[in-house]
């Protein structure tokens, strides 16, 4: 039995996209004693549900990875709403875990963080070297709070906190609402969406220039189970998959992979965001052996599968 089966494990955000991963590979790692909070009884914006969280799940680990996330629209329209919850859930998480005594503390950043002029690949050391891309810089910044929050609790009370940075995420289970979703599933619904309706256009953001790299969600909870079970350092950890694709390439990609043969039209004068996110992860195979295993089309494919069987049974739109 390894280490991490005999703890009791606290993972905020458990119910979610990234969260459903991670419970389930905690489990496949021999995990039975996880905690899986709901928003609709623990508000961790509001510091008395976070007591009464720790108090009734008595974690010694907890894995932070609750947040308010979105694509760059709605980061765009609600950048205060962003910040404080991002920010309060954050450090009132790790200050009562603190305070609770926990062994350990896993704390999830985010790719925002990074400044919007960061060279590429980026590594850990870029992350000061500047402010983060305009539109979404007040949600990367709350969440670079907690990185700063956890090297000063191991300085100065010994607290083991680290910290990880994916980069963006896909794959089956992601937020597809139009509304707040990210660029993967929007664009997959748009292509879809004009194929049903036999539409020979569709519209998306942008010039098509900036490039992202993607990391599928099964290798990002794999990366976070290891850490959590191997890594105990101050530095932060980046996880990707070393993959950088444009923007204007993803949409091909998606538009072939979908069926759609249209037109796409390009909405210039709507924001581009960061023009470049390609990481160096390598800090993160050399210190607790992550390697991603999942090609990005093979990822793409089994990400519009599931999406597809979805619409087609009614339970998403």
């Amino acid at each position: 039995m390894n280490w991490l089966a005999t703890k009791r494990i606290t993972v905020t955000g458990g119910a979610g996209f990234l969260g459903t991963y991670v419970e389930k590979r905690l489990r496949e790692s021999g995990c039975q004693n996880i905690f899986v909070p709901r928003s609709k009884d623990y508000n961790l914006v509001d510091n008395e549900a976070v007591k009464r969280l720790y108090r009734d799940s008595k974690p010694n680990i907890v894995i932070h990875l609750a947040g308010k996330v979105g694509g760059i629209g709605v980061t765009n329209k609600k950048p205060g709403e962003f910040f404080y919850d991002n920010l309060m859930m954050g450090v009132q998480m790790m200050e009562q875990g603190r305070l609770f005594d926990v062994e350990k503390f896993v704390a999830i950043g985010t790719v925002c963080a990074y400044p919007k002029t960061t060279p590429i690949p980026s590594k850990e050391v870029d992350l000061w070297g500047g402010y983060p891309e305009e539109t979404n810089a007040p949600y990367g910044i709350a969440k670079k709070m907690t990185l700063v929050q956890a090297q000063a609790y191991r300085q100065q009370y010994g607290f083991n906190a680290i910290y990880l940075l994916p980069i963006n995420l896909y794959g089956p289970g992601d937020n597809f609402d139009p509304e707040t979703s990210h660029a993967i599933p929007a664009l997959i619904k748009k292509c879809l969406d004009a194929v049903e309706a036999g539409e020979d256009k569709v519209i998306v953001w942008g010039t098509g220039k900036p490039t992202r790299e993607y990391l599928y969600v099964e290798d990002a909870a794999e990366a976070i189970v290891l850490a959590t079970e191997k890594y105990n350092k101050a530095e932060p950890v980046n996880l990707g998959s070393g993959c950088e694709i444009s923007i204007r390439d993803l949409v091909s990609l998606i538009a072939n992979l979908t069926g759609f043969k249209g037109q796409v039209t390009w909405e210039t004068s709507r924001p581009d965001g960061q023009p470049r996110r390609l990481f160096d992860s390598s800090k993160a195979e050399k210190e607790f052996g992550f390697r991603p295993r999942m090609s990005f089309e093979e990822g793409l494919r089994k990400t519009i599968e599931w999406y597809k069987e979805k619409r087609a049974k009614g339970l998403i739109q």
